[in-house]
This record gives structure tokens, sequence and C-alpha cells, in this order.
């Protein structure tokens, strides 16, 4: 259900005002090495960056802000933003998104969804109470390819500019709180209600491929789903195309041609990314395991096979990478 009430914004001096406020002209172009905190007017109470642990700090960054009064210049990210209103009565918010202006009214639980590539700039007329979450594109297709089991398009997420989810809203606050915390337990918390948070965004949000006909007679979110299930179950063994083409209900030869259509790599090269980053996951959780033990763990055939891997695709070494934690 669409939330808020939008305010009439038709008048020639507001269309004047867009215009002024849009301040670049021309064709899009992505801003890459710009954050979108880095043109909000005041720094967040709380930022994920520097208090999660580096292996939920891949998964999303979470800040919260209040600030008073203010407004952010209109400009393009590489990453998705999803605004979650906190404040318990409506505000007055106006926001330019790809050409258009709204004059609207932001109310509790409310989100707003902006994915990478829209040109997007705020103004908001009272104190605001919101937290923002930054999410990376690459971030988010392994995510939902290596654990939600989800194909998506190339947009990822649904540009929704205003809408009323209190259950994202309060598992969004749940994040926050757990980031607050300082007793035992709290960054382990955090990392699961961030998995939890990213279920639900693409649950609800996500922009999945089409299942037409043809496609769901060929590597569908569904079949994919099942091969995924396959190797969650079994990737600490050997697997082979073979095993994956079975859960897919195709030949061989045709199942590593859809899939690598669909996913632009191999059943093998997915198949090392998910061994390398469950990998990462010991790593962090268990810094005192043996390189060996891992290895044999997590599917490698012996430690010399991980670490080359594993350099392959980090950059570094298993040792360098649980060193650079530590």
């Amino acid at each position: 259900m669409q939330g808020g009430s939008t305010i009439d914004s038709a008048g020639m001096d507001e269309r004047q005002e867009d215009e002024s406020h849009d301040t670049s002209h021309g064709e899009k172009a992505l801003s890459p090495s710009r954050r979108y905190q880095d043109v909000y007017p005041s720094s967040p109470l709380l930022d994920s960056s520097t208090r999660a642990r580096p292996s939920a700090a891949q998964l999303l960054t979470l800040e919260y802000f209040e600030a008073e009064s203010g407004e952010m210049p209109t400009a393009v990210f590489s990453q998705h933003h999803i605004l979650l209103n906190l404040r318990e009565t409506p505000h007055r918010v106006e926001n330019w998104r790809d050409g258009e202006h709204r004059d609207f009214l932001f109310g509790p639980n409310e989100i707003i969804v902006t994915p990478a590539g829209v040109r997007s700039g705020w103004r908001w007329h009272s104190r605001s109470k919101v937290i923002v979450i930054t999410l990376e594109p690459e971030q988010l297709r392994r995510f939902a390819e290596t654990e939600a089991g989800v194909l998506l398009t190339d947009a990822q997420l649904q540009d929704l500019p205003q809408f009323h989810d209190p259950e994202l809203c309060s598992a969004g606050d749940m994040l926050r709180l757990a980031l607050e915390g300082e007793e035992m337990g709290s960054a382990v918390m955090y990392e699961s209600l961030a998995r939890i948070f990213l279920v639900k965004l693409l649950q609800r949000y996500g922009s999945e491929l089409d299942e037409s006909p043809d496609l769901a007679a060929g590597y569908s979110s569904n079949t994919h789903r099942r091969v995924l299930d396959y190797i969650e179950r079994n990737y600490s063994r050997h697997i082979a195309v073979d095993d994956l083409a079975r859960e897919a209900r195709l030949s061989p030869s045709h199942f590593s041609r859809l899939f690598r259509r669909s996913l632009s790599q191999s059943p093998h090269q997915f198949l090392m990314s998910y061994r390398v980053e469950r990998a990462i996951d010991a790593l962090v959780r268990e810094p005192d395991q043996q390189l060996a033990q891992v290895a044999l763990a997590t599917g490698f055939s012996d430690q010399a096979h991980f670490s080359r891997t594993f350099k392959r695709l980090v950059g570094v070494t298993p040792a360098r990478y649980r060193d650079s934690r530590t």
C-alpha cells in the first residue's frame, strides 16, 4: 500500500525550484567513489562501518541519522539505498528523483528504496530520524545467489519512492539496537539480523528474473534454489557438475550452458567462490583453527589447493587474510 500524502507540486515556481535544485546536467553518471553519506549535512549517530565485524560489513552498511531540517544535492550513486523512517509523526519531505519532484509527508514505518543509478536529491523540513542502509550491488547479487537462492535482474531492487512497511522498519531498528549493544554476542546478533533483513528486503522488493515459460524450462530462480540447497548441504564433499545438473533436472552440458548464461560464471567457478566464502566465515569465527582443517571442512582437496584458490579470488593467502583480521 502506497504510504503518505502527496502535496500538489505542479506550480510554475516549484518547477523552477526543481530545476535549480538539480544542479547537474546531461546524462547520468555514477559516482563510485562518492558515498551517499558524504553529502549528508551531518555525521551519523551510529555507523556500522566502524563497529560491525568484517563479515557483517560485507553484507550492508547501516547508519542512523538525526538531523535538523536541511537538504542533500541531487546526485547518482553506484550503491542502493534504503531509508527507514523512525519518526513517530509524519513530516514533510521533498524528493527530486530522475527529474520528477515529489512533495510528500513521510510517515511512521515508511521506507524509500532508491536503486543504484537513480538520480535523487532531498529536502526535509523538520528534524529527521532515519536509518540509511547502503548496499553494494555486487555484494547484494552474491548474497541473493548464494544465500537467498534468488536470481536478480540488473536493476536488483524495485524503484520505490515511498512504501509503508512496519515489519522491515522493525527489522532495521533491531539492527540498530544490536549495533548499539556492548554486551557479549551483540556483534554475532547484528550479523544474523543483517542476513534476516536482506532476506526480507529481497522477498519484498527484489527485482527477480521473470519466471517466463521459456526461462522456467531452463535455469530459473526455482532451479537455482534447488542447486544452491544441494551445494549448502554438500560443499564440504566432492561435488561434480553431474550432481548439480541432476538437481537442476537438466543434462550436464545443457545445465552448464544455462548456468553460465544466467550467472556469468561456470558452475565450478561458482562452487569455488562459495567455498571460499564459507572459508572466510570460518577464519573469522574460529581464528585458531588450522588452515588444513578449514580447507577440508570447506571442500578443498588439500591446503595447497585451498590457498591457491583463496589467493586468486581474495587477493591474499588465507594466512595473511586471517592475520589482517586479528
